[in-house]
C-alpha cells in the first residue's frame, strides 16, 4: 500500500461508532424512493404506521431479519424507541418481578446498564472487569449468579472500551444481551438468549429504532405498573404499535436487511468483519507507534481502540486524519486516545485507506 494512496483518494470515510455509517447501496435506494415509494405517490416519510402500504413494508422488514438471524418461531421481535438505554429499566420492569438478577460489568456500557437498574430491588454484579480498566472481560466461567435469578445481564460489545464477547453462553436461566454494536455483524444461536435488545444506529439502520427479540414465556412477567408503551407483553400483541412507531427508520433498517441478504447473510458479513479488524489489528501490532492494550481474546471486531505512544500527538492524528477523508477517529471523551469503529457498512478499502494514512502519519511524526 502506498502511504499517500488516502490522500490522493477522493473517497472519505466515517468511522463514527455511532450513528454510523450506511451502505451506499441502501442510501441510493432511500434517495430514489424518497418521494415516492412503489409508485404510491407517498414518501414513507408520510404514510400513516397502520396503512396498507407501511404494513407492507413492516411485514417484509420482521421476515427479513427472522430469516437472517434465524429467529425461532417462539420468539417475539418488537420494534420499539428510546435506544438501548430505555431497556436498562425496561428489562427489569418486564423481567425482575420479585427476584434478584445479575449483571456481567465488562465496560462502560455494562455498567451504566447496571447502575441504570438500582432502582429496582435486588440487583447484583454477576462479574466485573473494572478493576483492570476493562481490559479483559471477565470469563463466563467467572460469572456467580444464582439459579434463582430472573435473569443474568451482559453487553456483548463495549465500544467505548474495544471490548468483544465471542461464545454463545451456556447457562440455565434466562441470558438478557445488549447486542446493540455487533447485532447482525457476525451469527449467533438466538436459543441460548431470553432477550436480545439493539439500538439500530450500528448495524441496522438510523438512530431511533430499538430491536428487542424475547422468548415467549418471558412476556407477561411485567410488574403491574409498567405503562404500556413500555410492556412487552402489550408491544407483542400489537405490532409494536401502541404507538407510532419510528416508521422511516424501520423502513431504513429493511433496507440494510435487504443488503445483507442480497451479500448472502450474516455468514459472509461475518467472514469481512474478521478480514478488516485482522488487517488493522495486525498492522497495530507490528507498529512501535501505535498500541492496543485490549486483552486478544476481547478483541472487539467492531470497535477498535487505539493510541499513539506520543499522546501528545492525538489531537494532530485527528485533525490530519479528517482532511484525508477520515473522520470521526477520535476516541471517546471518557478515554481518550483514537477508535474505528467499522461496521457492516465499514468497506475493506476504508480500513485500507486508514491504514495508509497511518503509515503516512507515523512517518512523518516518529
Amino acid at each position: 500500500m502506498n502511504p499517500l494512496d488516502s490522500v490522493k483518494n477522493p473517497c472519505k470515510y466515517n468511522f463514527s461508532a455511532g450513528p454510523s455509517m450506511l451502505p451506499k447501496e441502501v442510501m441510493t435506494i432511500a434517495h430514489q424512493e424518497f418521494l415516492n415509494w412503489n409508485n404510491t405517490g407517498m414518501s414513507v416519510l408520510e404514510m400513516s404506521h397502520r396503512g396498507k402500504e407501511f404494513m407492507s413494508i413492516f411485514k417484509n422488514v420482521e421476515k427479513n431479519l427472522r430469516d437472517l438471524l434465524h429467529v425461532p418461531s417462539n420468539y417475539k421481535i418488537l420494534f420499539l424507541q428510546g435506544g438501548a438505554i430505555t431497556q436498562n429499566f425496561m428489562v427489569p420492569m418486564n423481567l425482575l418481578g420479585n427476584k434478584s438478577a445479575s449483571y456481567v460489568v465488562s465496560g462502560y456500557w455494562s455498567k451504566r446498564t447496571y447502575d441504570d437498574a438500582q432502582v429496582f430491588k435486588n440487583i447484583k454484579i454477576a462479574a466485573t472487569s473494572e478493576s483492570n480498566n476493562y481490559i479483559k472481560a471477565p470469563n463466563q466461567n467467572e460469572w456467580v449468579y444464582s439459579e434463582d435469578d430472573s435473569y443474568i445481564h451482559f453487553c456483548q460489545n463495549e465500544t467505548i472500551h474495544g471490548v468483544e464477547y465471542f461464545d454463545d453462553p451456556k447457562i440455565n436461566i434466562p441470558v438478557v444481551v445488549d447486542m446493540s454494536s455487533t447485532i447482525l455483524s457476525r451469527q449467533i444461536d438466538i436459543s441460548k438468549y431470553g432477550v436480545i435488545y439493539a439500538g439500530a444506529q450500528k448495524n441496522i439502520g438510523p438512530a431511533g429504532l430499538t430491536i428487542v427479540i424475547v422468548r415467549d414465556d418471558l412476556l407477561g412477567l411485567n410488574q403491574k405498573q409498567t405503562p404500556t408503551t413500555h410492556n412487552w407483553k402489550i408491544q407483542a400483541e400489537n405490532d409494536s404499535m401502541i404507538n407510532t412507531p419510528t416508521t422511516y427508520s424501520i423502513y431504513m433498517a429493511g433496507l440494510v436487511f435487504e443488503w445483507l441478504l442480497k451479500m448472502g447473510g450474516l455468514k459472509v458479513i461475518e467472514e469481512k468483519n474478521k478480514i478488516k479488524s485482522k488487517l488493522l489489528y495486525e498492522f497495530i501490532d507490528q507498529s512501535n507507534f501505535y498500541y492496543n492494550d485490549i486483552d486478544p481474546i476481547n478483541r472487539s471486531r467492531m470497535n477498535i481502540p487505539f493510541r499513539i505512544i506520543n499522546d501528545d500527538l492525538t489531537m494532530k492524528f485527528v485533525e490530519e486524519a479528517e482532511n484525508a477523508g477520515l473522520y470521526q477517529l477520535k476516541g471517546h471523551r471518557l478515554v481518550g486516545g483514537l477508535r474505528a469503529s467499522i461496521y457492516n457498512a465499514m468497506p475493506i478499502e476504508g480500513v485500507e485507506a486508514l491504514i495508509n494514512f497511518m503509515i503516512e502519519f507515523e512517518t512523518k511524526f516518529k
